[in-house]
Parts: structure tokens; sequence; C-alpha cells
């Protein structure tokens, strides 16, 4: 099994060892990738930078994702391992003092987030190179890479969303739709499963999508990308109000009341009897049945 350790800061893992977070954004001030190779579920730790040259904990990866920081701050707050926005943008600028407005950050999204007590830091390999500055790939069928995951596994033990820690673990697709997670890693998940397009519209400025719940969390519904759609602002907040819905068949559907109640409503009658215009490419990712029905007949003002 291959595995990736990133390098932080101290104060990063310090401010999120305090808070015990279900997710964290392990951020880093520029928009690439660390490691391709990483798919949902893969074993994420962190190491601290020199002299510190400690494994202090770890997560397990859900996806990567370039970032404004201000929506990385409105997905995550403070499981960015910061107090505020503010915050989070100063430490960008340290290292991107050229950057003007609001900065691209690359969010590498963790579930499960775990963090060791002082006395269970494990050291560095003794392969770990002086002058890697982002982290390393390890792999368990290597004495360094098996001893350090023999070393985590022995301080961990099973995470909280119930995965596996072994090699025998399951991977991609199948990780994310048992794993729990937190309202953040929805939110960007649904965001990229959705191309960042609007699912009805198709609008594509970002700072106006929303990831909307089908079934909302207050109402028990999960946090899982099927149960998710990427709506414009104001159709997020007319399907929550029961003024719009999306059938079985994902075809959008416009209350009579819309009109009834505000005398008006044309631009989004324009909608009605249309097929969901931007759908998930993975099947997987697309509305669940069970969550749409559930709109329809516990939401909707038909």
């Amino acid at each position: 099994m291959r595995f990736w350790v990133g390098v932080t800061d101290k104060a990063w893992f310090e401010f999120l060892r305090a808070q015990r977070p279900d997710e964290a954004n392990f951020w880093q001030p520029s928009g690439k990738h660390v490691a391709n190779f990483l798919s949902p579920g893969v074993p994420f730790l962190f190491k601290l930078h020199a002299p510190d040259n400690f494994i202090v904990g770890g997560g397990y990866f859900l996806r990567f994702s370039a970032l404004p920081a201000r929506l990385a701050w409105e997905a995550f707050g403070e499981k960015n391992g910061v107090s505020d926005y503010n915050t989070l943008r100063k430490r960008v600028l340290k290292y991107r003092p050229d950057v003007r407005g609001d900065p691209q950050i690359g969010c590498n999204l963790l579930n499960s987030p775990f963090f060791f007590r002082r006395e269970d830091w494990i050291p560095a390999p003794p392969t770990w190179a002086a002058n890697i500055v982002r982290g390393r790939t390890f792999d368990t069928a290597d004495a360094d890479g098996a001893a350090l995951w023999d070393s985590v596994l022995a301080r961990v033990g099973a995470p909280r969303d119930g995965a596996e820690l072994s090699e025998s673990g399951r991977f991609g697709a199948d990780y994310l739709a048992r794993a729990r997670l937190g309202q953040g890693g929805f939110r960007v998940l649904v965001t990229e499963a959705y191309s960042r397009r609007c699912a009805v519209s198709r609008e594509r400025v970002l700072p106006v999508l929303e990831a909307a719940h089908i079934k909302p969390y207050a109402d028990e519904g999960p946090h899982l990308v099927s149960n998710g759609l990427l709506l414009r602002s104001d159709l997020h907040r007319l399907f929550d109000d029961g003024y719009l819905t999306v059938t079985p068949e994902l075809r959008v559907e416009v209350s009579r009341r819309l009109r009834e109640e505000f005398e008006n409503g044309r631009e989004y009658y324009r909608y009605h009897g249309e097929p969901l215009a931007n759908p998930p490419s993975s099947p997987s990712e697309r509305p669940a049945v069970e969550f749409l029905r559930w709109h329809n007949e516990a939401r909707f003002q038909g």
C-alpha cells in the first residue's frame, strides 16, 4: 500500500490537535497537486518541519481541489488550522507575497484526522532526506514504509468512520460511499462532482454556487455526494423552500406557487420540465432516487 507523508508547520498541527475535528483541510500555498496517486481513503500522514522531524498524525485523503482561499474558509472554517480568514490569507502571503486579492490554494481534503500526543510522535524514517519540502510517498512493500505504517497502526487503531486500517482496506469511490464526510468535504466533493457548474443553470461563477443537500442534514440526510446538488444561490434557496425540485428522472420542476405568491418567476419557469442541465458524469455521484423522492414528496410545493 502506498501512502503520503506531507510536511506541515507546527502551528497548523497544534491548532487542530486542540479541536479534534472530524475533517481537516491540509492546504498548501500553491494549487499544484502533491501526489497524483492519491485516491479516496489513502492514508495521508503529517510530518512537522525541521527541527521537529517527527510524524505527528494523519488522516484519510478525500480529494485535492484548488480553491480560492475564501471558499476554503467558508467550507472548512477553523478546520483549515487557523482561527479566521485573514489569518489564512496572511499565512498564504508568507509564501506568496506577490499575490493580490483572494489567493488560490491547494486543498487536500482529509477525513477522520488523528493527532498523536507528544510522547507518541514517530521519528522520521532514516531515508527521509533533509531537502524534502512538501512530502514524499512511502510503500508498505518497502522496509521503511512498512515500519512507519506499523508504528501508525500501533497508535491509531480503527478510525472514526469505520474504515479498516489495513492494506486490504478499500479505496476510491467505495471509500466515499461508506465514509462519514464532514460538511466541508461534502461541499467540495459536490462542487467537483458537478465540474464547478450549477446543475440547473450551468452557471460557473464559483462564488455564487452552493452545495445543496437534497434531504437536509437536519432531517437525517447524509453528507454524501449522491445527496447533493450544486446550485446557484437563488436556485438553492428555492430548492430548500420547496419551490423547485428535481424528479427521479432528473427533470426540473418549478412550483406553480412561485407565480401565485410572488406574481413573477419567469426566470425560473424556463427550467420547468427540462432535464438537469449539468448532471455529474459519474453515475455514482448522481443524485440518488431515494433522496429525490424524499424531496418531491416532503418538501416540494407542487
